[in-house]
């Protein structure tokens, strides 16, 4: 008797459909979608801190340089790999910067590490970190480049000391190559320098006139004002400044001012 063969079930296939696969890639597409701008303000939010950090750990050197020294660094240039650029004649004896409103960290004269092989320090978002010093003159004993020359504030002495030539305003409306508009200076009696990082956007986005006055850019060239205000959507810089009453009290307290 001839076996009876049963007839085979095909198996069950198993899968998504091209419509599953679809939906489930604009589920995932939502889901990223939703958590790209989360990620992406948490980055700029770690960036920010970061560089506030680094400015303040800039600000410290300076005035510990000036402890040393008796006197504050000249800003870098670009060419000058780190270290303070004096003019054509200039050196510590006369305080003669070739730069002294839109300079660089001189990082190799403060000993600061972590900077390019240019010698320039970097903010978190890849740009240089700016630094300027004040050229006040004082007319009481006659010194010129007074924060800037060996001993200078020694020499004219605490009492003299203000007000410095660098100003700090929240705007640039009103402003002026020496004043704020009223009410709107943040450092009424001057500072003798500003660290600033030029934020995100970097130099190439100035597309504001706060921006266009801490680069110095064209025509506000020799203006000795900055701005420093929260951000805007033409305004990313972050900004801080040496106090004078700061930088006195420390260079006091080191025997470094009588």
């Amino acid at each position: 008797m001839m076996a009876r063969t049963l007839p085979m079930n095909p198996p069950h296939q198993t899968g998504f459909t091209l419509v599953e696969m679809a939906m489930v890639l604009m589920i995932v597409a939502l889901l990223l979608g939703g958590l790209l701008p989360t990620i992406t303000g948490q980055v700029e939010q770690r960036n920010t801190a970061e560089t506030i950090k680094q400015l303040n750990d800039i600000q410290q050197a300076l005035i510990g340089y000036a402890v040393i020294n008796g006197r504050l660094p000249c800003p870098a240039t670009s060419t000058s790999n780190g270290a303070e650029s004096f003019a054509s004649g200039g050196s510590a004896s006369n305080g003669i910067c070739s730069n002294f409103l839109n300079g660089y960290v001189p990082a190799a004269t403060l000993g600061l590490s972590g900077a390019t092989n240019a010698g320039l320090i970097l903010d978190s978002w890849g740009n240089p970190i700016r630094y300027a010093v004040t050229p006040w003159n004082s007319s009481s004993p006659v010194l010129a480049d007074v924060f800037t020359t060996a001993n200078g504030m020694y020499t004219v002495g605490i009492s003299n000391l203000a007000p410095t030539s660098l100003l700090v305003c929240s705007t640039s409306t009103g402003i002026t190559t020496s004043s704020c508009s009223s009410g709107n200076a943040l450092t009424s009696n001057g500072v003798p320098a500003v660290i600033f990082s030029t934020g995100k956007s970097g130099a190439q986005g100035s597309a504001g006139t706060d921006e266009a006055i801490n680069l110095h850019n064209s025509p506000y060239t020799n203006y000795q004002t900055y701005v420093s205000h929260s951000p805007t959507p033409t305004f990313d810089d972050l900004v801080t400044w040496i106090s004078p009453n700061v930088l006195i009290n420390r260079m006091v307290s080191a025997g470094k001012l009588p």
